[in-house]
């Protein structure tokens, strides 16, 4: 049982839907575990736990952050409990959720490693920023498929900052890139 005590800060991101609460301490070392129904969240006991609040329409564990999305109809009195839910479990010990498996390092070709690399030095920590994620998906015939997560899932600017952020530092640093998608 540990008996750190843990402090929660939150944090307003672009989306209107979506809190980044800050946790000050690692979740997770690498990546992001992103759950976007009940179902999906079973295999995490944090995640399961704030999906049972009938608010709540996603959950996304980052690195040192969790960041919460209601449902439009909610109220965000709704969703404030889940951050005493949150202190109880991170203090409680227990294991909240799986281990996260390591992104693949290996990429199929030269330009796929370069664009992982660009997302994970550029973009990925801008992202994170705001309470949010970005994967990749493929690169086919200079076009890079993305997915958006958590607070940049459905937050209203994000095919702006697909197209003008990411999109226009992908083509910058390498030229093959023509376009980027989200899926």
């Amino acid at each position: 049982m540990s008996t750190q005590v843990v402090t929660i800060s939150a944090e307003a991101t672009p989306n209107p839907n979506t809190v980044k609460l800050n946790v000050g301490r690692v979740l997770l070392e690498r990546g992001v575990l992103n759950y976007t129904s009940r179902e999906r969240a079973e295999e995490s006991l944090l995640a399961s736990k704030l999906f049972e609040n009938d608010a709540i329409a996603g959950v996304m564990i980052g690195r040192d952050f969790i960041s919460l999305t209601k449902k439009p109809e909610a109220q965000w009195a709704d969703v404030a409990p889940e951050v005493d839910t949150i202190r109880k479990l991170l203090e409680s010990g227990e294991k909240l959720f799986p281990e996260k498996t390591a992104e693949p390092d290996e990429a199929t070709s030269e330009i796929e490693r370069r664009i992982r690399e660009v997302l994970d030095r550029d973009i990925r920590p801008a992202v994170a920023m705001d309470g949010g994620d970005i994967e990749f998906y493929s690169f086919d015939d200079g076009v890079v498929t993305l997915h958006l997560q958590g607070a940049c899932g459905s937050c209203p600017s994000s095919a702006l900052t697909l197209k003008m952020g990411v999109e226009n530092r992908l083509r910058q640093l390498i030229p093959e890139v023509k376009e980027v998608v989200q899926i």
